[in-house]
């Protein structure tokens, strides 16, 4: 079968590969479509935490399940998504419901073989069906749930001042629900033509670094502020957006040391909260939200590429995100 490797940072191959014996109770699927994340582009630049080499990514996935499944809790041919959060069970942080952040989570994609192949399998408690949803559609859930979970999170309330900074897909997906929950949202990106698109296709407020710098620190005062930049620096200094009282939410996770002045930490008593993955209720809050329409994916869906041609337009898409919503790599 085709499978897009990253044999090591900046290096993508297409290879035949021979698909794996199917664990016990495990649901052997077709790859229908793979949602291109930030956190594929860390894997290719190298700057994935959670990660060795070689890796096939892949965790934003819809797939069918396969003509030779033998179990009933599926159909074949039945179009899935997968929740790629592989939990333990029995630690800490899954006895308290909190799968995302098991202690021994395996990623498909981060801590083991994802789903850019023509064939993958996963546990049937991972599948979630795609009723109601195209395709592409479906490859678009999981990167929305973690903005979604993300804004479960810090609890965003009707009327509060909300400031995402990084206007990627998972900035966005925060934006999103935040203002889906009525928050008043603003998004910050370093790209003026970032900003702009946003502006024009979803209707957000947008700022940009540079007028930032401009406004007067009351008026950058926020209830909540996400983190969704992967920038160590920007994580660094994104606490002066939020308001006394306020929250900050880092939804980005990249190397390097997290670094706040004390005294500004405290007099503001900030809430500070990391954001990992997300839970089955976010997924499934997802899913109605496209379905009823809330959620525009086709605004969201921006690029798309075969196998024949990701590894040229991954690394191209890597260095040149400002034009770059959601890719999603069609495989069949």
């Amino acid at each position: 079968m085709k499978t897009l490797i990253c044999r090591k940072p900046g290096e993508l191959k297409l290879e035949e590969t021979e698909f794996d014996a199917v664990p016990d109770g495990w649901v052997p699927l077709d790859t229908a479509r793979v949602g291109i994340c930030g956190t594929d582009y860390h894997i290719f630049a190298g700057n994935q935490p959670f990660l060795e080499y070689p890796r096939v990514m892949g965790h934003e996935v819809s797939a069918r399940v396969s003509s030779d499944y033998k179990g009933s809790a599926f159909t074949p041919g039945e179009l899935v998504i997968l929740n790629p959060y592989l939990a333990c069970g029995t630690c800490h942080a899954c006895r308290m419901g909190k799968p995302n952040c098991c202690e021994n989570i395996r990623v498909f994609g981060v801590h083991r073989d994802g789903a850019m192949a023509e064939k993958f399998a996963a546990p049937p408690e991972n599948l979630i069906r795609a009723d109601g949803l195209s395709a592409d559609q479906a490859a678009m859930v999981e990167f929305l749930a973690i903005g979604r979970h993300a804004v479960v999170r810090a609890g965003v309330t009707k009327g509060a001042r909300s400031l995402v900074i990084g206007g990627g897909p998972i900035g966005l997906a925060c934006g999103l629900f935040a203002r889906l929950e009525g928050g008043e949202v603003t998004i910050l990106d370093r790209s003026k033509a970032k900003c702009e698109t946003l502006a024009e296709t979803f209707g957000f407020n947008t700022i940009s670094p540079d007028d930032a710098w401009h406004l007067k620190t009351q008026e950058l005062s926020n209830t909540f502020v996400f983190d969704a930049t992967g920038s160590i620096h920007a994580m660094n200094n994104g606490l002066r957006f939020v308001a006394h009282g306020g929250s900050y939410v880092l939804v980005s996770v990249v190397k390097g040391d997290l670094v706040f002045e004390a005294p500004e930490f405290h007099k503001r008593e900030t809430n500070l909260l990391s954001s990992r993955n997300a839970l089955a209720d976010d997924f499934e809050f997802v899913v109605a939200a496209i379905k009823s329409g809330a959620i525009d994916t086709d605004s969201l869906h921006t690029h798309r590429t075969t196998f024949d041609t990701a590894a040229e337009d991954i690394s191209a898409w890597s260095d040149a995100r400002d034009d770059v919503i959601k890719a999603i790599l069609k495989v069949a």
